[in-house]
């Protein structure tokens, strides 16, 4: 599947796409990469010439903390079809890295064709702006769940993000789906040790509400994971209007 195909998904949620606004998209030159776990995607201060989208796996943002070697802090994480760094796009560069999550495939979209989008396509454009200020709600949500719930509840809410995102392009379905991180990085996500991850892990198994083997996830009960998390998707902006 090209990765512009999940991207159509991403945008049909969320707004008509006419015939026009696809063949727009699927008429974007792209380079194919592939990523090994842990390997950088973009990195940080270098002003970027061309942005990724999601195609397998997974991304993060990574931040390293100057004043602690070795130490960092992850602030999102990119599953198919999302649009990782077109913030990139506009600014003079990041100020994180993106990683890879496991093995990850991404297309490289050129800036000079994503300007020419913006010249030629109004609504894509829009839509454009769209994913980025969803990847802000996104981030604003995570400081939320940090606040507020308790590390069952805060791994809970990772979970059906991750879930729901993905299902909506079609990446997941019958509530599994393959998250592969470690739980170091599950620490560094969500703020604790890999012992307190572990614990949170092991207190969602014992009352019944996922499955958790190797890379795979299934969440058995979805509505009791779900008020355990206070998770309510409208953040995520899956209805779909026209824009």
């Amino acid at each position: 599947m090209a990765i512009t195909e999940y991207f159509v998904r991403y945008l049909q949620r969320r707004d008509v796409l006419t015939e026009t606004d696809i063949a727009g998209l699927r008429a974007l030159p792209s380079t194919h990469v592939c990523f090994r776990p842990g390997e950088v995607i973009v990195p940080r201060g270098r002003l970027a010439t061309r942005s990724c989208l999601m195609l397998r796996g997974m991304a993060a943002r990574q931040h390293e903390l100057c004043d602690r070697p070795g130490e960092r802090v992850i602030t999102a994480l990119h599953v198919p079809g999302d649009f990782v760094d077109l913030h990139g796009f506009v600014l003079a560069g990041l100020e994180h890295d993106v990683i890879s999550v496991g093995v990850s495939e991404v297309e490289f979209v050129d800036h000079d064709d994503l300007r020419q989008v913006t010249y030629d396509f109004p609504h894509l454009t829009r839509l454009l702006w769209m994913s980025t200020v969803i990847d802000a709600a996104i981030h604003r949500q995570w400081l939320v769940a940090a606040a507020t719930l308790r590390s069952s509840g805060h791994l809970a809410h990772l979970l059906c993000e991750l879930y729901t995102r993905l299902s909506s392009v079609g990446a997941a379905q019958d509530h599994r789906f393959t998250l592969p991180l470690l739980q170091k990085e599950l620490a560094d996500i969500l703020g604790y040790t890999p012992i307190h991850v572990n614990r949170a892990v092991r207190d969602l198994r014992a009352d019944g509400l996922i499955r958790w083997t190797g890379s795979e996830v299934e969440i058995l009960d979805w509505q009791r994971l779900a008020r355990l998390a206070r998770f309510d998707p409208e953040y995520l902006d899956l209805g779909r209007v026209r824009r």
